[in-house]
Parts: structure tokens; C-alpha cells; sequence
């Protein structure tokens, strides 16, 4: 009976996210375009991130913990999150503003919610392009960064499933040291209640954990791997205290080379 109940939970969760989706998004079409980005992305995306945590706490069950809030600096710079699931690409849209993501360029043909999605400009690019997709990260990455907009980064470039740490790229360890900007280093155990590439929902509280800010020692490559590296093992180690690295034997194989 309480996996039925909470089938119905998701599917009604599910129903309500994809409804305000449709509506939100044909609104922010329609008034998005006529406003400041900073007000902009409050209007778009703000408000449609915070209905999605409040269908998920109120549906679905799923609270949310956040230690480390008073590390978030003033000033904007790059963040680098870990990603498990769907979950974090909503909650630090709500927990740090105005910003852009760096996202895959096919998500702003999703209907309704990625054409209102391309109104607050995030860095689309195509992971096959290489160099050419560094290059529009760096280049569209510090002129944000000059306005003051935030920069997320999921340096693992997909949702990897809870136990484990993708292999990480210097994609924003690389704009971080290009803009002379720290890197803010996000973990969290999204998955445990968010689980990787499944519809279903387990209600219970997920932790998210932000660390102080790791500033860049030059921009050279060496400044770059060193900071990836760093970055790396701060959110490995968060991971494992949130008992999301299920094989201490694993970690060495993970690291960014």
C-alpha cells in the first residue's frame, strides 16, 4: 500500500510539474522578453524552480537540508556542483540568483519549458565541438561573470548515478582561472531521494553541502588542473561523509587526469 501511495504521489508530482511547465513557460514567453535579465530570470526561471521544490515537498515528500550557506561569497563566480540527478538543476537555480547553467544545446528545443529556458541565456553548448565548445564557455562564461550572473557547472557533464564520481572536466576550473574568479564547490545526495535516470520519487530529506570558495593560483594549465583537482577531491570527500561513494578503492581511478 505505501509503494502505491507513493506511485500516486510521483505520478501526481509528475502531472503538476510538466502542467506548470506548459504554463510558465507560454507566460515567460510572452513577458520574459520585455524584462532586465536580472528580473528576468526571478520571473522565468525563479518562480518556476521554486513551484517544482514546492510540488516536490508537498507531493512527493522530499525536504531539503543545506549546510554551509554562509560560504556562498558575495560576489559572483563559478560554481561546480555535483549532479545526480534533475533535482540539483532546480534547487541552486532557487539558492543562487541571477544565473546562467551551462547546459547541452538540444535541451532548448524542449518545448515550453527549454524556449523559455533560452530567454535567460545560458551557455548551450555542443559537448562534440571540443575546443570550439571551451572557447564559448570561456568567452560567454567571463562576460557573465563581468554582469554579475553567476556561472553553474556540473563538471561531470551527466547525472551519474548515487555511489559514484564521474570523471571531471576543467571546463570550469578553466573559466574560473580565465576570469580570475573562485570556484564555489557543491555536493549533495540528491539521488537518494532523486534517483538517477528513474521517474520514481522516495520521500526524505536531501543534504546539500557548500564549501568555501577555491580561488585559482594562476591561469596557466597547471593553475587549471591543480584547481579542478581541488575542486574534485573537496566535493569526493563531501560526497563519501554523505555516504554517496560506496567504493573508497574507486576514487583513485576517478580523478581528472
Amino acid at each position: 500500500m505505501a509503494l502505491l501511495i507513493q506511485g500516486l504521489r510521483t505520478a501526481l508530482f509528475y502531472f503538476l510539474l510538466a502542467s506548470s511547465a506548459f504554463v510558465w513557460g507560454s507566460l515567460s514567453l510572452l513577458v520574459g522578453p520585455f524584462l532586465p535579465f536580472p528580473q528576468r530570470f526571478a520571473f522565468i526561471i525563479g518562480t518556476w524552480t521554486r513551484m517544482a521544490m514546492f510540488f516536490a515537498h508537498h507531493v512527493a515528500g522530499i525536504q531539503v537540508r543545506v549546510h554551509g550557506a554562509e560560504n556562498i561569497p558575495r560576489d559572483a563566480c563559478v560554481i561546480m556542483a555535483k549532479h545526480q540527478s534533475t533535482w540539483e538543476t532546480f534547487f541552486l537555480q532557487t539558492l543562487i540568483a541571477p544565473q546562467v547553467q551551462v547546459i547541452k544545446r538540444e535541451l532548448l528545443s524542449v518545448p515550453f519549458f527549454g524556449w523559455a529556458f533560452a530567454l535567460i541565456n545560458p551557455i548551450a553548448i555542443d559537448r562534440k565541438a571540443g575546443q570550439q565548445a571551451l572557447h564559448q564557455l570561456i568567452e560567454q562564461g567571463r562576460e557573465n561573470l563581468k554582469d554579475g550572473n553567476w556561472v553553474l557547472i556540473f563538471p561531470e557533464g551527466t547525472r551519474i548515478p548515487n555511489g559514484r564520481v564521474g570523471k571531471f572536466s576543467r571546463g570550469g576550473a578553466t573559466l574560473a582561472c580565465a576570469a580570475g574568479v573562485p570556484v564555489l564547490p557543491i555536493a549533495h545526495n540528491a539521488a537518494t531521494c532523486w534517483p538517477t535516470h528513474t521517474w520514481w520519487k522516495t520521500p526524505g530529506v536531501i543534504d546539500v553541502v557548500i564549501g568555501a570558495p577555491i580561488a585559482p593560483n594562476g591561469n596557466d594549465s597547471q593553475a587549471i588542473a591543480e584547481l579542478n583537482t581541488r575542486c574534485h577531491d573537496w566535493i569526493v570527500a563531501r560526497q563519501a561523509e554523505l555516504g554517496c561513494i560506496f567504493a573508497e578503492g574507486e576514487l583513485a581511478d576517478l580523478r581528472d587526469a
